[in-house]
């Protein structure tokens, strides 16, 4: 317990800013939402700054390290001045831990931290200038080497996700129907959230039929994922928050009411390689994330008022609340998700905590924020509070991950060469634009309990149809992969 004043990390001020006419770059969101977060501490605070820390965006590569560009603007010239290396999901809530780690410990007295993409602007300035239409998600995460996974279409999170919601399903004993009725709650009680949410991107209420029906404007993505219920990236937001000491809070003046308590966060990860995981139903890291959050802050789910728990595709979510043991009824967002809320890449907590942190001053009550980044590989969580926390102490490891290695079973090979017979682990069906079919993709076992990744043709109608129709369980099916023309290894039934 740490009872100084001074060394109590505190949220005072919060800024978030929609460019829905393309004027702003991502640095411009940026330099909008500070000066958002500084007039709703109070002002002043920008100049004071001892750390700014940036989220990072892929929006415009070309601007480098945006927390040095915004310390130019501002003509400051902060102690810290950080950018993390890649823009992933759970980097809001792990540079707020950093921050109240430095002010717990006295190294720092106020920090900003800050993200934003501008993705809808680059889209717009690149159409103009070669008449292009570029996904510059899709470009960023298939750079670099094509590796086994790429050649069968596991390239983007779009592609990649799919793989635990079919695993899970199976795994819960769940049919096609019910797994997409769950989805269906979830995504449209988010839209609700997000339609109340000045600040959400898309803010008109979805019924959970709209969310899982395939319809013109609700296309077929990656099965069993549809337009509506998957991250929407094409956005122009930026968000960012200030975080001091109570101390220094309150030798300010800022009400009592206006200041929101940090408490102490976990955080762990899985491998990069989706194909070197030992399964895809609960990823240990999660569990531990999530399970630690609570309890270093001496907290139980019955405790919780408010959760915002990281839902880019349904099955986080859904994973996140089995572990928390949060009904399928209850709002899982303060934000409105990334689908409805809005998904600028790894600032969506950014959004998240601002809209949070105005939710307790107005609600009270304390809240867990989940956090997740890559496909499903880093997770970071932490607990925010109207009211002190007596157990949360400065400075702390947040690091889980040991514990989470002793949870992981064994992983199994990987043999990009077999042929013979396999039974499925997961699975996925591409669509094109105009919904039809691309291709399958099966991750399967094979009799010495391997991995093979399979592809399977379009023109295999039967067996798309098991994978998609729902009538049984695609899940352990048996079938024969062999070595096609085309060099990669296809599925076909036993």
């Amino acid at each position: 317990m740490n009872s100084d004043p001074a060394r109590i990390p505190v949220i005072i001020g919060v800024g978030q800013f929609n460019d829905r006419d393309c004027i702003h770059d991502a640095l411009g969101l940026m330099v909008a939402a500070l000066e958002k977060a500084d007039e709703d501490a109070g002002g002043g605070w920008i100049g004071k700054l001892d750390s700014i820390a940036v989220v990072n965006q892929i929006s415009f590569p070309k601007l480098g390290n945006c927390a040095e560009h915004l310390a130019q603007h501002f003509g400051i010239s902060p102690k810290i001045i950080e950018q993390t290396p890649y823009p992933t999901g759970e980097s809001p809530v792990q540079l707020l831990n950093e921050a109240a780690n430095r002010i717990g410990s006295g190294e720092i007295g106020i920090a900003a931290i800050v993200g934003a993409e501008a993705l809808r602007t680059a889209a717009e300035r690149a159409r103009a200038a070669t008449g292009e239409k570029k996904d510059a998600l899709r470009e960023v995460a298939s750079g670099g080497a094509k590796s086994v996974m790429h050649q069968h279409g596991l390239v983007a999170p779009t592609d990649l996700y799919p793989l635990y919601e079919n695993a899970t399903r199976a795994a819960w004993g769940q049919s096609l129907a019910e797994a997409q009725a769950e989805s269906g709650i979830i995504w449209a009680g988010m839209s609700a959230v997000a339609a109340g949410n000045e600040n959400a991107w898309i803010r008109k209420p979805q019924t959970s039929d709209a969310i899982t029906s395939i319809e013109a404007d609700n296309r077929p993505i990656a099965f069993p994922y549809q337009k509506r219920m998957v991250a929407n990236s094409s956005v122009n937001q930026g968000a960012g928050f200030i975080v001091t000491s109570l101390a220094v809070a309150r030798a300010a003046g800022v009400p009592e009411e206006r200041i929101i308590h940090v408490g102490m966060g976990a955080a762990a990860h899985e491998t990069h390689n989706m194909l070197k995981r030992d399964q895809y139903v609960q990823p240990a890291g999660m569990v531990v994330t999530i399970e630690e959050t609570l309890k270093r802050n001496k907290l139980k789910t019955a405790d919780l008022d408010h959760v915002e728990l990281y839902s880019c595709f349904p099955c986080v979510p859904k994973m996140a609340r089995r572990i928390l043991g949060w009904p399928v009824e209850k709002p899982i967002t303060a934000f409105g998700g990334l689908t409805f809320g809005g998904g600028p890449i790894g600032n969506y907590m950014s959004h998240a905590i601002a809209s949070m942190v105005d939710k307790l001053r107005a609600e009270r009550g304390t809240a867990l924020l989940f956090a997740n980044g890559g496909y499903a590989t880093h997770f970071h969580g932490i607990v925010l509070s109207a009211d002190p926390l007596p157990d949360a102490s400065f400075p702390h490891d947040y690091d889980v991950n040991p514990l989470a290695d002793t949870m992981r079973g064994p992983v199994p090979e990987i043999d990009d060469d077999y042929e013979g017979p396999a039974a499925i682990e997961s699975y996925t069906v591409f669509y094109n634009r105009d919904g039809s079919v691309r291709f399958g993709t099966i991750i399967a076992r094979t009799s010495a309990d391997a991995r093979v990744l399979a592809r399977v043709d379009a023109a295999d109608e039967a067996m798309i149809a098991l994978l998609t129709d729902g009538k049984a369980e695609p899940v352990g099916a048996v079938g024969i992969t062999a070595r096609g023309e085309d060099g990669l290894i296809h599925w076909a039934a036993a």
